[in-house]
Protein backbone atom coordinates (compact mmCIF):
# COMPACT_ATOMS: atom_id res chain seq x y z
CA UNK A 1 0.00 0.00 0.00
CA UNK A 2 1.40 3.44 -0.55
CA UNK A 3 2.57 4.73 2.58
CA UNK A 4 1.35 8.59 1.84
CA UNK A 5 -2.28 7.29 1.95
CA UNK A 6 -2.62 4.74 4.43
CA UNK A 7 -1.22 6.74 6.98
CA UNK A 8 -4.24 9.14 6.67
CA UNK A 9 -6.90 8.80 9.24
CA UNK A 10 -9.45 6.62 8.36
CA UNK A 11 -11.94 9.89 8.68
CA UNK A 12 -9.78 11.61 6.31
CA UNK A 13 -10.10 8.90 4.13
CA UNK A 14 -13.71 8.62 4.15
CA UNK A 15 -13.81 12.24 3.54
CA UNK A 16 -11.84 12.88 0.93
CA UNK A 17 -14.26 9.73 -1.01
CA UNK A 18 -17.46 11.60 -0.15
CA UNK A 19 -16.37 14.95 -1.79
CA UNK A 20 -18.87 13.95 -4.78
CA UNK A 21 -21.55 13.95 -2.28
CA UNK A 22 -20.87 17.24 -0.46
CA UNK A 23 -24.05 18.76 -1.40
CA UNK A 24 -26.05 16.03 -0.21
CA UNK A 25 -24.02 16.03 3.49
CA UNK A 26 -24.64 19.97 3.52
CA UNK A 27 -28.41 19.47 3.59
CA UNK A 28 -28.05 17.25 6.12
CA UNK A 29 -25.81 18.79 8.54
CA UNK A 30 -28.03 22.18 8.49
CA UNK A 31 -31.17 19.88 8.73
CA UNK A 32 -29.36 17.77 11.90
CA UNK A 33 -28.10 21.26 13.37
CA UNK A 34 -31.77 22.85 12.79
CA UNK A 35 -33.37 20.18 14.53
CA UNK A 36 -31.39 20.27 17.64
CA UNK A 37 -31.90 24.21 17.50
CA UNK A 38 -35.62 23.68 17.59
CA UNK A 39 -35.34 20.55 19.74
CA UNK A 40 -33.27 23.03 22.45
CA UNK A 41 -36.20 25.70 22.44
CA UNK A 42 -38.53 24.03 24.90
CA UNK A 43 -36.76 24.78 28.08
CA UNK A 44 -36.76 28.46 27.26
CA UNK A 45 -40.90 28.41 26.76
CA UNK A 46 -40.68 26.57 30.17
CA UNK A 47 -38.54 29.35 31.62
CA UNK A 48 -40.67 32.05 29.65
CA UNK A 49 -44.01 30.22 31.82
CA UNK A 50 -43.07 30.45 34.67
CA UNK A 51 -41.97 33.43 34.86
CA UNK A 52 -45.55 34.33 33.37
CA UNK A 53 -47.21 32.56 36.22
CA UNK A 54 -44.85 33.96 38.97
CA UNK A 55 -44.79 37.45 37.32
CA UNK A 56 -47.36 37.92 35.58
CA UNK A 57 -47.61 41.86 34.46
CA UNK A 58 -43.93 42.17 35.39
CA UNK A 59 -42.82 39.18 33.45
CA UNK A 60 -40.37 39.13 30.14
CA UNK A 61 -43.00 39.29 27.35
CA UNK A 62 -44.90 41.77 29.28
CA UNK A 63 -42.09 43.97 28.49
CA UNK A 64 -43.25 44.00 24.71
CA UNK A 65 -46.73 45.26 25.74
CA UNK A 66 -48.77 42.14 25.98
CA UNK A 67 -49.52 42.61 29.61
CA UNK A 68 -52.39 39.94 29.54
CA UNK A 69 -51.56 37.03 31.66
CA UNK A 70 -53.63 34.79 29.20
CA UNK A 71 -52.76 36.16 25.96
CA UNK A 72 -49.21 35.89 27.41
CA UNK A 73 -49.29 31.89 27.63
CA UNK A 74 -51.24 31.98 24.04
CA UNK A 75 -48.42 33.26 22.42
CA UNK A 76 -46.17 30.61 24.17
CA UNK A 77 -48.53 27.73 23.44
CA UNK A 78 -48.39 29.21 19.57
CA UNK A 79 -45.31 29.64 19.85
CA UNK A 80 -44.67 25.67 21.00
CA UNK A 81 -46.62 24.81 18.36
CA UNK A 82 -44.59 26.46 15.68
CA UNK A 83 -41.55 25.25 16.84
CA UNK A 84 -42.54 21.45 17.66
CA UNK A 85 -43.67 21.56 13.98
CA UNK A 86 -40.43 22.96 12.64
CA UNK A 87 -38.37 20.23 14.89
CA UNK A 88 -40.80 17.15 13.62
CA UNK A 89 -40.07 18.74 10.10
CA UNK A 90 -36.16 18.95 10.31
CA UNK A 91 -36.27 15.68 11.91
CA UNK A 92 -38.00 14.14 8.83
CA UNK A 93 -35.64 15.88 6.68
CA UNK A 94 -32.05 15.23 8.19
CA UNK A 95 -33.23 11.27 8.33
CA UNK A 96 -34.30 10.80 5.26
CA UNK A 97 -30.78 12.52 4.05
CA UNK A 98 -28.59 11.05 6.44
CA UNK A 99 -29.96 7.28 5.75
CA UNK A 100 -30.43 8.02 1.99
CA UNK A 101 -26.93 9.10 2.05
CA UNK A 102 -25.82 6.35 3.84
CA UNK A 103 -27.21 4.00 1.50
CA UNK A 104 -25.99 6.29 -1.46
CA UNK A 105 -22.58 5.95 -0.26
CA UNK A 106 -22.40 2.37 0.87
CA UNK A 107 -24.37 1.46 -2.88
CA UNK A 108 -21.18 3.23 -4.43
CA UNK A 109 -18.53 2.42 -2.36
CA UNK A 110 -19.48 -0.96 -2.68
CA UNK A 111 -19.52 -0.83 -6.77
CA UNK A 112 -16.44 1.20 -6.43
CA UNK A 113 -14.33 -1.22 -4.85
CA UNK A 114 -15.77 -4.32 -6.75
CA UNK A 115 -14.99 -2.59 -9.92
CA UNK A 116 -10.98 -2.31 -8.51
CA UNK A 117 -10.67 -5.55 -7.71
CA UNK A 118 -11.64 -6.70 -11.00
CA UNK A 119 -8.84 -4.90 -12.32
CA UNK A 120 -6.74 -6.18 -10.32
CA UNK A 121 -3.75 -9.03 -11.52
CA UNK A 122 -4.74 -12.81 -10.78
CA UNK A 123 -1.62 -12.54 -8.37
CA UNK A 124 -3.88 -10.28 -5.86
CA UNK A 125 -6.15 -13.64 -6.06
CA UNK A 126 -3.95 -16.15 -5.39
CA UNK A 127 -2.70 -14.20 -2.58
CA UNK A 128 -5.44 -13.84 -0.55
CA UNK A 129 -9.02 -15.52 0.09
CA UNK A 130 -12.49 -15.11 -1.10
CA UNK A 131 -13.97 -14.71 2.45
CA UNK A 132 -11.63 -11.93 3.31
CA UNK A 133 -12.54 -9.65 0.15
CA UNK A 134 -16.52 -11.02 0.58
CA UNK A 135 -15.73 -9.49 4.52
CA UNK A 136 -14.57 -6.03 2.98
CA UNK A 137 -17.28 -5.43 0.16
CA UNK A 138 -19.87 -6.56 2.36
CA UNK A 139 -19.20 -6.57 5.85
CA UNK A 140 -17.10 -3.72 6.15
CA UNK A 141 -19.28 -1.44 3.91
CA UNK A 142 -22.84 -2.35 5.50
CA UNK A 143 -20.40 -1.27 9.01
CA UNK A 144 -19.87 1.93 7.65
CA UNK A 145 -23.46 2.18 6.27
CA UNK A 146 -24.58 1.98 10.11
CA UNK A 147 -22.34 4.77 11.11
CA UNK A 148 -23.74 6.90 8.90
CA UNK A 149 -27.22 6.34 9.28
CA UNK A 150 -27.05 7.47 13.35
CA UNK A 151 -23.40 7.90 14.21
CA UNK A 152 -22.59 11.49 11.41
CA UNK A 153 -26.21 12.73 13.38
CA UNK A 154 -25.18 12.20 16.46
CA UNK A 155 -22.41 13.63 17.03
CA UNK A 156 -23.40 17.16 14.74
CA UNK A 157 -26.36 17.50 17.33
CA UNK A 158 -23.98 16.78 20.49
CA UNK A 159 -21.54 19.66 19.17
CA UNK A 160 -24.73 21.70 18.52
CA UNK A 161 -26.28 21.22 21.93
CA UNK A 162 -22.80 22.10 23.68
CA UNK A 163 -22.54 25.40 21.40
CA UNK A 164 -26.02 26.32 21.80
CA UNK A 165 -26.26 25.71 25.70
CA UNK A 166 -22.77 26.96 26.92
CA UNK A 167 -23.71 30.52 24.68
CA UNK A 168 -26.84 30.29 26.51
CA UNK A 169 -25.45 29.39 30.19
CA UNK A 170 -23.07 32.44 29.87
CA UNK A 171 -25.61 34.66 28.27
CA UNK A 172 -28.29 33.95 31.25
CA UNK A 173 -26.18 33.17 33.84
CA UNK A 174 -22.29 33.75 33.59
CA UNK A 175 -21.26 33.54 37.01
CA UNK A 176 -22.17 29.72 37.38
CA UNK A 177 -22.28 28.67 33.73
CA UNK A 178 -18.65 27.24 34.31
CA UNK A 179 -20.04 24.35 36.39
CA UNK A 180 -22.44 23.20 33.94
CA UNK A 181 -19.40 23.98 31.56
CA UNK A 182 -16.75 21.76 33.63
CA UNK A 183 -17.68 18.40 33.08
CA UNK A 184 -17.47 18.87 29.16
CA UNK A 185 -13.64 18.91 29.24
CA UNK A 186 -13.47 15.77 30.87
CA UNK A 187 -15.72 14.06 28.90
CA UNK A 188 -14.24 15.10 25.69
CA UNK A 189 -10.79 14.11 26.67
CA UNK A 190 -12.23 10.41 27.82
CA UNK A 191 -13.93 10.19 24.77
CA UNK A 192 -10.57 10.72 23.09
CA UNK A 193 -9.10 8.55 25.01
CA UNK A 194 -11.31 5.16 24.86
CA UNK A 195 -11.40 6.61 21.02
CA UNK A 196 -7.82 5.78 20.90
CA UNK A 197 -7.89 2.52 22.95
CA UNK A 198 -10.83 1.20 21.44
CA UNK A 199 -9.17 1.68 17.58
CA UNK A 200 -7.23 -1.55 17.70
CA UNK A 201 -9.61 -3.79 19.38
CA UNK A 202 -11.69 -3.20 16.74
CA UNK A 203 -9.00 -3.60 14.08
CA UNK A 204 -8.43 -6.75 15.74
CA UNK A 205 -12.30 -7.48 15.42
CA UNK A 206 -12.72 -6.59 11.78
CA UNK A 207 -9.06 -9.26 11.25
CA UNK A 208 -11.42 -11.64 13.01
CA UNK A 209 -14.12 -11.59 11.14
CA UNK A 210 -12.08 -11.82 7.87
CA UNK A 211 -11.04 -15.11 8.95
CA UNK A 212 -14.36 -16.12 9.87
CA UNK A 213 -15.37 -15.44 6.51
CA UNK A 214 -12.68 -16.86 4.49
CA UNK A 215 -13.35 -20.16 6.56
CA UNK A 216 -17.07 -20.01 5.64
CA UNK A 217 -16.61 -19.22 1.94
CA UNK A 218 -13.60 -22.05 1.50
CA UNK A 219 -15.83 -24.34 3.96
CA UNK A 220 -19.07 -23.89 1.60
CA UNK A 221 -17.00 -24.28 -1.89
CA UNK A 222 -15.27 -27.79 -0.88
CA UNK A 223 -18.82 -29.05 0.78
CA UNK A 224 -18.16 -32.14 -1.50
CA UNK A 225 -14.44 -32.96 0.00
CA UNK A 226 -15.71 -32.32 2.96
CA UNK A 227 -18.10 -34.65 2.73
CA UNK A 228 -16.29 -37.38 0.76
CA UNK A 229 -13.54 -37.54 3.39
CA UNK A 230 -15.97 -37.25 6.52
CA UNK A 231 -14.49 -34.12 7.83
CA UNK A 232 -17.56 -32.76 9.11
CA UNK A 233 -16.90 -32.32 12.96
CA UNK A 234 -13.45 -31.43 12.32
CA UNK A 235 -14.52 -28.36 10.06
CA UNK A 236 -17.45 -27.96 12.56
CA UNK A 237 -14.27 -27.48 15.32
CA UNK A 238 -12.10 -24.98 13.23
CA UNK A 239 -14.82 -22.97 12.43
CA UNK A 240 -15.77 -23.21 16.24
CA UNK A 241 -12.25 -22.15 16.83
CA UNK A 242 -12.29 -19.08 13.99
CA UNK A 243 -15.95 -18.04 15.49
CA UNK A 244 -14.26 -17.79 18.94
CA UNK A 245 -11.61 -15.84 18.02
CA UNK A 246 -14.01 -13.14 16.53
CA UNK A 247 -16.62 -13.68 19.77
CA UNK A 248 -13.44 -12.79 22.28
CA UNK A 249 -12.02 -9.95 20.20
CA UNK A 250 -15.60 -8.59 19.79
CA UNK A 251 -15.64 -9.34 24.08
CA UNK A 252 -13.24 -7.43 24.79
CA UNK A 253 -14.43 -4.11 22.78
CA UNK A 254 -17.70 -4.46 24.13
CA UNK A 255 -15.74 -4.81 27.43
CA UNK A 256 -14.23 -1.43 27.46
CA UNK A 257 -16.80 0.61 25.14
CA UNK A 258 -19.45 -0.53 27.71
CA UNK A 259 -17.31 1.36 31.05
CA UNK A 260 -17.66 4.41 29.11
CA UNK A 261 -21.31 5.39 30.00
CA UNK A 262 -20.87 4.66 33.62
CA UNK A 263 -18.31 6.42 33.98
CA UNK A 264 -19.21 9.98 32.33
CA UNK A 265 -22.44 9.49 34.04
CA UNK A 266 -20.48 10.52 37.61
CA UNK A 267 -19.09 13.25 35.56
CA UNK A 268 -22.38 14.36 34.41
CA UNK A 269 -23.72 14.23 37.74
CA UNK A 270 -21.33 16.41 39.91
CA UNK A 271 -21.82 19.10 36.92
CA UNK A 272 -26.16 18.75 37.27
CA UNK A 273 -25.60 18.57 41.03
CA UNK A 274 -23.58 21.94 40.62
CA UNK A 275 -26.22 23.70 38.76
CA UNK A 276 -28.93 22.60 40.81
CA UNK A 277 -27.51 23.24 44.35
CA UNK A 278 -25.25 26.64 43.28
CA UNK A 279 -28.47 27.98 41.44
CA UNK A 280 -31.07 26.79 43.72
CA UNK A 281 -28.89 29.33 46.31
CA UNK A 282 -28.42 32.04 43.66
CA UNK A 283 -32.56 32.34 43.55
CA UNK A 284 -32.80 32.16 47.43
CA UNK A 285 -30.30 35.07 47.36
CA UNK A 286 -32.59 37.07 44.66
CA UNK A 287 -29.75 36.93 42.42
CA UNK A 288 -31.20 34.97 39.76
CA UNK A 289 -34.98 34.54 38.62
CA UNK A 290 -37.29 31.93 39.14
CA UNK A 291 -37.64 31.19 35.37
CA UNK A 292 -34.14 31.47 34.59
CA UNK A 293 -33.42 29.02 37.24
CA UNK A 294 -35.61 26.59 35.52
CA UNK A 295 -34.26 27.45 32.14
CA UNK A 296 -30.52 25.98 34.03
CA UNK A 297 -31.84 23.04 35.40
CA UNK A 298 -33.10 21.99 32.11
CA UNK A 299 -30.54 22.78 29.86
CA UNK A 300 -28.11 22.07 32.21
CA UNK A 301 -29.73 18.15 31.51
CA UNK A 302 -30.43 18.68 27.55
CA UNK A 303 -26.51 19.75 27.74
CA UNK A 304 -24.67 16.59 29.54
CA UNK A 305 -27.27 13.88 29.19
CA UNK A 306 -26.68 13.27 25.55
CA UNK A 307 -23.03 13.06 26.22
CA UNK A 308 -23.62 9.52 27.88
CA UNK A 309 -25.16 8.73 24.26
CA UNK A 310 -21.10 9.33 23.27
CA UNK A 311 -20.17 6.07 24.26
CA UNK A 312 -22.56 4.63 21.80
CA UNK A 313 -21.66 6.32 19.36
CA UNK A 314 -17.82 6.20 19.41
CA UNK A 315 -18.34 2.37 19.19
CA UNK A 316 -20.19 3.00 16.12
CA UNK A 317 -17.24 5.44 14.94
CA UNK A 318 -14.72 2.97 15.62
CA UNK A 319 -16.23 -0.12 14.07
CA UNK A 320 -16.47 1.94 10.78
CA UNK A 321 -13.59 3.64 11.07
CA UNK A 322 -11.77 0.06 11.26
CA UNK A 323 -14.23 -0.71 8.60
CA UNK A 324 -13.04 2.10 6.44
CA UNK A 325 -9.48 1.41 6.88
CA UNK A 326 -9.88 -2.58 5.12
CA UNK A 327 -12.08 -0.70 1.68
CA UNK A 328 -9.79 2.14 1.50
CA UNK A 329 -7.16 0.47 1.69
CA UNK A 330 -8.48 -2.48 -0.79
CA UNK A 331 -9.27 1.10 -2.83
CA UNK A 332 -5.62 2.47 -2.48
CA UNK A 333 -4.23 -0.86 -4.22
CA UNK A 334 -2.00 -0.21 -7.03
CA UNK A 335 -3.04 -2.04 -10.79
CA UNK A 336 -0.14 -3.80 -12.01
CA UNK A 337 -1.47 -4.36 -15.37
CA UNK A 338 -2.65 -1.01 -16.74
CA UNK A 339 -4.96 -1.44 -20.47
CA UNK A 340 -3.13 -0.30 -23.76
CA UNK A 341 -4.74 3.03 -25.36
CA UNK A 342 -4.76 1.11 -29.01
CA UNK A 343 -8.45 0.33 -29.70
CA UNK A 344 -8.13 -2.70 -32.26
CA UNK A 345 -11.65 -4.03 -32.83
CA UNK A 346 -11.92 -7.67 -33.35
CA UNK A 347 -13.07 -7.29 -36.88
CA UNK A 348 -10.17 -5.98 -38.26
CA UNK A 349 -7.67 -8.78 -36.31
CA UNK A 350 -6.34 -11.27 -38.45
CA UNK A 351 -4.25 -13.42 -35.66
CA UNK A 352 -0.91 -13.51 -36.17
CA UNK A 353 0.77 -14.08 -32.82
CA UNK A 354 4.74 -14.16 -32.21
CA UNK A 355 6.55 -14.49 -28.61
CA UNK A 356 9.81 -13.07 -28.48
CA UNK A 357 11.97 -14.01 -26.19
CA UNK A 358 10.04 -13.80 -23.76
CA UNK A 359 10.63 -14.39 -19.50
CA UNK A 360 8.65 -14.76 -16.70
CA UNK A 361 8.30 -15.84 -13.33
CA UNK A 362 5.81 -15.89 -10.27
CA UNK A 363 6.25 -13.90 -7.33
CA UNK A 364 9.73 -14.97 -5.37
CA UNK A 365 10.08 -17.83 -7.63
CA UNK A 366 12.58 -19.21 -10.20
CA UNK A 367 11.22 -18.20 -14.16
CA UNK A 368 9.02 -20.71 -15.19
CA UNK A 369 9.12 -19.12 -18.74
CA UNK A 370 12.75 -18.18 -20.18
CA UNK A 371 13.65 -16.20 -23.51
CA UNK A 372 10.67 -18.11 -25.50
CA UNK A 373 9.76 -17.37 -28.96
CA UNK A 374 7.08 -18.61 -30.37
CA UNK A 375 5.41 -18.13 -34.03
CA UNK A 376 1.77 -18.71 -34.48
CA UNK A 377 0.51 -17.91 -37.93
CA UNK A 378 -2.70 -16.69 -38.30
CA UNK A 379 -5.89 -19.10 -39.28
CA UNK A 380 -3.20 -22.32 -38.22
CA UNK A 381 -3.97 -24.71 -35.42
CA UNK A 382 -1.18 -24.64 -33.04
CA UNK A 383 -0.66 -26.90 -30.13
CA UNK A 384 1.93 -26.97 -26.95
CA UNK A 385 2.54 -30.13 -24.90
CA UNK A 386 4.54 -30.90 -22.23
CA UNK A 387 5.12 -32.29 -18.57
CA UNK A 388 3.24 -30.58 -15.68
CA UNK A 389 4.97 -26.98 -14.53
CA UNK A 390 6.32 -26.68 -18.12
CA UNK A 391 4.72 -23.20 -18.51
CA UNK A 392 2.17 -24.46 -20.72
CA UNK A 393 -1.30 -22.46 -18.82
CA UNK A 394 1.13 -19.74 -18.18
CA UNK A 395 1.13 -18.81 -21.46
CA UNK A 396 -2.22 -18.55 -22.22
CA UNK A 397 -2.47 -15.95 -18.59
CA UNK A 398 0.44 -14.11 -20.57
CA UNK A 399 -1.69 -14.19 -23.78
CA UNK A 400 -4.83 -12.74 -21.92
CA UNK A 401 -2.48 -10.57 -19.93
CA UNK A 402 -3.56 -11.97 -16.52
CA UNK A 403 0.01 -11.65 -15.71
CA UNK A 404 2.76 -9.18 -17.18
CA UNK A 405 5.86 -10.58 -18.65
CA UNK A 406 9.28 -9.39 -17.64
CA UNK A 407 11.23 -9.80 -20.27
CA UNK A 408 10.78 -9.70 -24.37
CA UNK A 409 7.24 -8.76 -25.84
CA UNK A 410 4.14 -10.70 -27.09
CA UNK A 411 2.32 -9.02 -30.16
CA UNK A 412 -0.67 -9.54 -32.34
CA UNK A 413 -0.47 -8.99 -36.18
CA UNK A 414 2.74 -7.03 -34.90
CA UNK A 415 1.38 -4.64 -32.41
CA UNK A 416 2.25 -5.31 -28.87
CA UNK A 417 -0.05 -6.50 -27.03
CA UNK A 418 1.00 -4.17 -23.99
CA UNK A 419 -0.12 -1.32 -26.28
CA UNK A 420 -3.75 -2.45 -26.94
CA UNK A 421 -6.71 -1.83 -25.17
CA UNK A 422 -7.41 -4.71 -23.01
CA UNK A 423 -10.95 -4.83 -23.40
CA UNK A 424 -10.24 -5.15 -26.91
CA UNK A 425 -7.81 -7.93 -26.52
CA UNK A 426 -9.64 -10.22 -24.11
CA UNK A 427 -12.47 -9.77 -26.49
CA UNK A 428 -10.82 -11.21 -29.21
CA UNK A 429 -9.78 -14.30 -27.63
CA UNK A 430 -12.05 -17.76 -26.46
CA UNK A 431 -10.74 -19.57 -23.97
CA UNK A 432 -12.18 -22.97 -23.03
CA UNK A 433 -10.50 -23.99 -20.06
CA UNK A 434 -9.83 -27.73 -17.95
CA UNK A 435 -11.29 -25.82 -14.86
CA UNK A 436 -15.07 -24.19 -16.42
CA UNK A 437 -16.89 -22.23 -14.28
CA UNK A 438 -20.85 -21.69 -14.90
CA UNK A 439 -22.50 -19.42 -13.23
CA UNK A 440 -25.86 -19.37 -11.07
CA UNK A 441 -28.49 -19.40 -13.89
CA UNK A 442 -29.73 -20.71 -16.91
CA UNK A 443 -27.66 -23.12 -19.48
CA UNK A 444 -29.04 -20.36 -22.00
CA UNK A 445 -27.58 -17.49 -19.93
CA UNK A 446 -24.10 -19.25 -19.04
CA UNK A 447 -23.69 -19.80 -23.29
CA UNK A 448 -24.55 -16.65 -23.74
CA UNK A 449 -22.48 -15.33 -20.98
CA UNK A 450 -20.30 -12.80 -22.00
CA UNK A 451 -22.35 -11.86 -25.54
CA UNK A 452 -24.46 -8.88 -25.49
CA UNK A 453 -26.40 -9.73 -28.52
CA UNK A 454 -27.73 -12.98 -29.25
CA UNK A 455 -31.30 -14.61 -30.62
CA UNK A 456 -32.17 -18.03 -29.16
CA UNK A 457 -31.73 -19.27 -32.37
CA UNK A 458 -27.86 -18.25 -32.12
CA UNK A 459 -27.73 -19.82 -29.14
CA UNK A 460 -29.14 -23.38 -30.06
CA UNK A 461 -26.93 -23.15 -33.28
CA UNK A 462 -23.91 -22.88 -30.93
CA UNK A 463 -25.13 -25.52 -28.75
CA UNK A 464 -25.37 -27.51 -31.78
CA UNK A 465 -22.11 -27.24 -33.32
CA UNK A 466 -20.84 -27.68 -29.41
CA UNK A 467 -22.61 -31.15 -29.87
CA UNK A 468 -24.37 -30.03 -26.55
CA UNK A 469 -27.88 -29.46 -27.34
CA UNK A 470 -28.95 -33.13 -27.32
CA UNK A 471 -28.27 -33.36 -23.69
CA UNK A 472 -29.81 -29.47 -22.76
CA UNK A 473 -32.88 -31.04 -24.74
CA UNK A 474 -33.37 -33.67 -22.18
CA UNK A 475 -32.64 -31.77 -19.86
CA UNK A 476 -36.03 -30.81 -17.23
CA UNK A 477 -36.50 -27.63 -18.56
CA UNK A 478 -34.19 -27.82 -21.22
CA UNK A 479 -32.66 -24.00 -21.93
CA UNK A 480 -34.14 -22.91 -19.05
CA UNK A 481 -32.88 -25.85 -16.65
CA UNK A 482 -30.79 -23.56 -13.81
CA UNK A 483 -27.23 -25.51 -13.42
CA UNK A 484 -26.54 -24.73 -9.65
CA UNK A 485 -23.61 -22.55 -8.97
CA UNK A 486 -20.64 -23.36 -10.26
CA UNK A 487 -22.53 -25.74 -12.72
CA UNK A 488 -22.64 -28.21 -9.96
CA UNK A 489 -25.71 -30.00 -11.06
CA UNK A 490 -24.40 -30.98 -14.56
CA UNK A 491 -21.20 -33.83 -14.80
CA UNK A 492 -17.89 -32.74 -16.54
CA UNK A 493 -17.94 -33.27 -19.91
CA UNK A 494 -21.51 -31.47 -19.90
CA UNK A 495 -19.56 -28.25 -18.21
CA UNK A 496 -17.25 -28.36 -21.30
CA UNK A 497 -19.34 -28.31 -23.88
CA UNK A 498 -21.23 -25.41 -22.54
CA UNK A 499 -17.99 -23.66 -22.01
CA UNK A 500 -17.30 -24.42 -25.92
CA UNK A 501 -21.03 -23.49 -26.97
CA UNK A 502 -20.15 -20.01 -25.55
CA UNK A 503 -16.77 -19.42 -27.04
CA UNK A 504 -18.35 -20.49 -30.61
CA UNK A 505 -21.57 -17.55 -29.48
CA UNK A 506 -18.48 -15.08 -28.82
CA UNK A 507 -16.96 -16.12 -32.12
CA UNK A 508 -13.32 -14.71 -31.25
CA UNK A 509 -10.84 -14.87 -34.47
CA UNK A 510 -8.46 -16.78 -31.66
CA UNK A 511 -9.63 -19.22 -30.02
CA UNK A 512 -7.51 -21.09 -26.96
CA UNK A 513 -7.95 -24.35 -25.78
CA UNK A 514 -6.26 -25.10 -22.07
CA UNK A 515 -6.73 -29.09 -21.35
CA UNK A 516 -10.22 -28.40 -22.85
CA UNK A 517 -10.63 -32.45 -22.81
CA UNK A 518 -8.56 -33.31 -20.39
CA UNK A 519 -11.33 -34.27 -17.64
CA UNK A 520 -13.50 -36.43 -19.54
CA UNK A 521 -14.77 -39.70 -20.33
CA UNK A 522 -13.56 -41.02 -24.09
CA UNK A 523 -17.16 -40.50 -25.74
CA UNK A 524 -17.38 -37.16 -23.96
CA UNK A 525 -13.64 -36.38 -25.53
CA UNK A 526 -14.98 -37.54 -29.38
CA UNK A 527 -17.77 -35.56 -29.31
CA UNK A 528 -15.69 -32.46 -28.37
CA UNK A 529 -13.40 -33.42 -30.87
CA UNK A 530 -15.80 -33.04 -33.86
CA UNK A 531 -17.06 -29.83 -32.29
CA UNK A 532 -13.44 -28.57 -32.42
CA UNK A 533 -12.76 -29.49 -35.50
CA UNK A 534 -15.61 -27.15 -37.00
CA UNK A 535 -14.89 -23.89 -34.78
CA UNK A 536 -10.94 -24.18 -35.54
CA UNK A 537 -11.23 -23.39 -39.04
CA UNK A 538 -10.66 -20.03 -40.00
CA UNK A 539 -9.44 -19.16 -37.08
CA UNK A 540 -6.21 -18.77 -34.83
CA UNK A 541 -6.22 -21.85 -32.73
CA UNK A 542 -3.80 -22.62 -29.65
CA UNK A 543 -4.68 -25.93 -28.06
CA UNK A 544 -2.46 -26.83 -24.91
CA UNK A 545 -3.34 -30.32 -23.91
CA UNK A 546 -1.80 -33.49 -22.12
CA UNK A 547 -3.52 -36.31 -24.54
CA UNK A 548 -1.96 -35.91 -27.45
CA UNK A 549 -4.91 -37.91 -29.59
CA UNK A 550 -6.71 -35.08 -29.42
CA UNK A 551 -3.93 -32.57 -31.22
CA UNK A 552 -1.92 -34.86 -33.33
CA UNK A 553 -3.62 -32.91 -36.75
CA UNK A 554 -2.59 -29.63 -35.45
CA UNK A 555 -0.69 -27.76 -38.06
CA UNK A 556 2.40 -27.36 -35.66
CA UNK A 557 3.20 -29.01 -32.33
CA UNK A 558 5.57 -27.04 -29.83
CA UNK A 559 7.05 -29.24 -26.82
CA UNK A 560 7.85 -27.10 -23.59
CA UNK A 561 10.57 -28.02 -20.84
CA UNK A 562 11.36 -25.91 -18.20
CA UNK A 563 9.70 -22.68 -20.01
CA UNK A 564 12.01 -23.57 -23.58
CA UNK A 565 10.71 -25.20 -26.62
CA UNK A 566 12.93 -28.49 -26.88
CA UNK A 567 10.95 -29.73 -30.21
CA UNK A 568 8.77 -28.40 -33.04
CA UNK A 569 7.22 -29.78 -35.88
CA UNK A 570 3.94 -32.05 -36.85
CA UNK A 571 3.02 -35.08 -35.28
CA UNK A 572 4.56 -37.22 -38.20
CA UNK A 573 7.55 -35.13 -37.75
CA UNK A 574 8.21 -35.53 -33.98
CA UNK A 575 7.39 -38.82 -33.79
CA UNK A 576 10.30 -39.53 -36.49
CA UNK A 577 12.29 -37.77 -34.26
CA UNK A 578 12.07 -40.24 -31.37
CA UNK A 579 12.79 -37.77 -28.77
CA UNK A 580 10.17 -36.10 -25.71
CA UNK A 581 6.89 -35.97 -28.24
CA UNK A 582 7.31 -39.64 -29.39
CA UNK A 583 8.26 -40.93 -25.78
CA UNK A 584 5.02 -39.47 -24.51
CA UNK A 585 2.92 -40.80 -27.60
CA UNK A 586 4.43 -44.56 -26.82
CA UNK A 587 3.53 -43.65 -22.86
CA UNK A 588 0.01 -42.99 -23.85
CA UNK A 589 -0.98 -45.44 -26.58
CA UNK A 590 0.86 -48.01 -25.93
CA UNK A 591 2.98 -48.43 -29.80
CA UNK A 592 6.69 -48.88 -29.08
CA UNK A 593 7.80 -46.85 -32.18
CA UNK A 594 10.83 -48.77 -32.88
CA UNK A 595 8.96 -51.51 -33.62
Amino acid sequence: MPTNKSAKSPLMRLLRYGRKYRTLIWQALICSVLNKIFDLAPPALIGAAVDVVVKQEDSLIASFGITDTFQQLLILCILSAIIWSLESLFEYAYERLWRNLAQIIQHNLRLDAYSHVQDLELAYFEERSTGSLLAILNDDINQLERFLDVGANEILQVLTTVVIIGGAFFILTPGVAWMAMLPIPFILWGSIAFQKKLAPRYAKVRESVSILSSRLANNLSGITTIKSFTTEAYEIERLKQDSEAYRQSNRRAIAFSAAFIPLIRMIILAGFSAILLSGGMEVVKGNLAVGTYSVLVFLTQRLLWPLTRLGQTLDLYQRAMASTNRVMNLLDTPIAIHSGNLSLPVSNIQGTIKLNNITFAYNNREAVIENLSLDIPAGQTIAIVGSTGSGKSTLVKLLLRFYEIQGGSITLDGIDIRDINLTDLRQAIGLVSQDVFLFHGTVKDNIAYGTNYYTEEAIIGAAKIAEAHQFISNLPQGYDTIVGERGQKLSGGQRQRIAIARAILKNPPILILDEATSAVDNETEAAIARSLEKITQNRTTIAIAHRLSTIRHADRIYVLEQGKVVEQGTHEALLEQEGVYANLWQVQTGVNLVD
